[in-house]
């Protein structure tokens, strides 16, 4: 198996010394207005963050990825291949509780990456998340958004482009999503360029959740091509919206230091119905390399 690509070690220090000045631990800079459009935007794209920010991962920010190790030395079988790859773009404090749902719907439990679901499938994930936390004078999450048509992560790209599919999780607010006064907030926008991926996640999610079509939301429909959700193998994938209170619902302590630890039953209702999403998905006649 191949490495996870992580940052815990500077994050655990990073809380300690926010914990050592008594700044109190709290979900202001992760619970800020979600932009779903470049509007506003510090950085044009992940390089010019990267660049801006040089020596600071693991401290403001953070990627995390895993690749499953692939191996076929046989020349008369094909061995199966991973088809699906989850990403959360906004990860961290920009949009709260993406990356946590990012590796429970790749499999993973977000606090030990121990199987989330034993002897079931695990697949790719990437992520970009924001650290930074109230104290650090360093400003908000929200300046380290970088809308997703504007990301151009090696990484992320490359793993979009061997991938047939591709979920990617983002967060956005209840109003953005078409929630009137007195309505239940807790929605969730599907969306990307993928009609059967589409029609599949209404099905499993809409089982328990109030769903909506991008299509009637043009800021999160995710349906440009220039979307990692969209540059995979098939040219086309999968966007998950969710606003902050649906989001705010799978965790019992909602902080970016208490979330990965606190998942709940709603938390794994919801990555379970993407999952089954997935696997119909993987059974479709367009899932075959010849």
């Amino acid at each position: 198996m191949s490495p996870v690509i992580n940052r815990r070690t500077v994050l655990t220090a990073a809380l300690g010394a926010v914990a050592v000045s008594s700044t109190p631990l709290v979900t202001g800079m992760g619970a800020t207005t979600a932009h779903a459009t470049s509007e506003g935007d510090l950085y044009a794209s992940n390089t010019n963050l990267y660049k801006a920010l040089s020596g600071q991962e693991g401290i403001q920010y953070a990627r995390r990825y895993k690749r499953h190790e692939l191996f076929d030395n046989e020349r008369s079988e094909r061995f199966p291949y991973h088809r699906t790859t989850i990403m959360a773009m906004h990860g961290g404090g920009i949009e709260k509780g993406t990356s946590e749902l990012c590796l429970g719907i790749a499999g993973y439990k977000p606090d030990t990456l121990e199987a989330l679901f034993p002897g079931e499938p695990v697949y790719d994930y990437w992520m970009f998340e924001g650290l930074r936390l109230p104290g650090m004078g360093v400003g908000s999450n929200r300046e380290l958004h970088v809308t997703a048509k504007h990301c151009d992560d090696h990484v992320a790209i490359s793993m979009a482009a061997s991938s047939l599919n591709l979920l990617s999780l983002h967060g956005c607010t209840a109003e953005q999503a078409g929630v009137r006064s007195g309505q239940d907030p807790k929605v969730v926008v599907v969306g990307g360029l993928n009609p059967a991926f589409k029609k599949l996640l209404h099905q499993e999610l809409g089982a328990h959740y109030k769903t909506v079509d991008g299509d009637d939301f043009p800021d999160l429909a995710g349906v440009n091509p220039s979307n990692p959700c969209n540059r995979t193998m098939l040219g086309k994938g999968g966007q998950l919206e969710l606003s902050t209170e649906l989001r705010a619902s799978f965790f019992d302590t909602d902080t970016l230091a208490g979330r990965p630890g606190s998942t709940n039953g709603e938390f794994k209702k919801f990555v379970g119905a993407c999952r089954k999403a997935i696997a119909r998905l993987e059974a479709g006649s367009d899932q075959v390399i010849l």
